[in-house]
């Protein structure tokens, strides 16, 4: 009997194991210091449905719909990247792991999706319901391993692509999957049977980075040396505390920053924070610490409101 494949991170990193996580959550150990005045929840906006409905030929836009999910719409094509619209980033419906604020696109105003990236398999990423009402109209990259997954839920088109591999999608989307610095599992006894990426996605002459989950690590200076500079990048800055347990798996907004310069991203805006509270930090606090990081960067780097957009003109 064929053993399955267990994925692993490239570069050697502190231990993020059941052992940490338990020692966490039972209350032990070292805890991080936070601002009460970071309380509070980010702005939610209503999006120019007609815009959605109807995008123009020639730009790129982006619309955050909440934490790790995104529309990318490109002249007539309509691609979800780690679309969540479950009320709990759980198995179960865990109090501790409710939605804060609603999708900044509601499923229904959604228009035809084209295609959907999964960066990973965790819950805040991979929402089964929306895989299954999308099985068989949209086009699902994933990476390696994933894919018998999707098969199982009804997905009918699915691509897994190894980290560094590039898939040409929809006649002109060029999709590169890139390495990351996690893990996967949805179970205790799954952990690491499919991989973790990030996606870089090419429309003419633009790219734009999606990280996934990530460690801070040198995958993003190497990124940038094999496929150049980015022009729009969506940087996880949020489930960083404990530091002590998350520095493996998630950037800080400071280590997001650099990462940011790593990748000598034109703009980038920040995603991972302010729709589920996963870890210790109060909601706000990423948004509020990212911004003083900024003041002294003079970085491009953003946050926007829950249902916001940017728009990337094209030559």
């Amino acid at each position: 009997m064929r053993m399955s494949r267990r994925f692993k991170n490239q570069y050697k990193h502190a231990a993020h194991g059941i052992f940490q996580i338990l020692t966490w959550k039972l209350g032990l150990g070292n805890r991080d210091t936070h601002n009460s005045a970071d309380e509070g929840l980010p702005a939610v906006v209503m999006p120019d449905f007609e815009k959605i409905a109807s995008p123009t030929p020639h730009d790129i836009t982006v619309t955050w719909i909440g934490h790790a999910s995104f529309l990318i719409q490109f002249g007539g094509i309509s691609v979800l990247i780690d679309p969540i619209y479950a009320s709990h980033c759980s198995p179960l419906p865990l109090p501790s792991l409710r939605r804060l604020q609603p999708p900044g696109i509601p499923f229904e105003k959604l228009p035809p999706i084209d295609a959907v990236l999964i960066t990973h398999n965790h819950y805040d990423h991979l929402d089964a319901q929306v895989v299954r009402k999308l099985a068989h109209s949209s086009h699902f990259i994933v990476p390696e391993g994933l894919d018998k997954w999707m098969r199982k839920k009804g997905v009918q088109q699915v691509t897994p692509i190894p980290w560094w591999h590039q898939e040409t999608i929809l006649g002109e989307l060029k999709i590169t999957a890139c390495p990351a610095q996690h893990f996967s599992a949805r179970n205790p006894f799954d952990r690491n049977l499919s991989h973790w990426c990030g996606w870089m996605i090419r429309w003419r002459d633009q790219k734009i980075y999606h990280l996934g989950d990530s460690g801070y690590c040198p995958h993003f200076t190497e990124i940038t040396r094999k496929l150049g500079p980015i022009d729009l990048a969506l940087i996880p800055i949020g489930a960083y505390a404990p530091r002590q347990v998350m520095k493996p798996m998630h950037m800080s907004p400071e280590e997001a920053v650099q990462t940011h310069h790593d990748l000598q991203s034109r703009h980038s805006i920040a995603c991972h924070w302010g729709t589920f509270r996963l870890t210790d930090e109060p909601t706000m606090e990423p948004a509020r610490r990212l911004e003083e990081c900024q003041k002294s960067h003079h970085g491009a780097f953003h946050t926007l409101p829950i249902g916001g957009s940017v728009t990337l003109p094209t030559t």
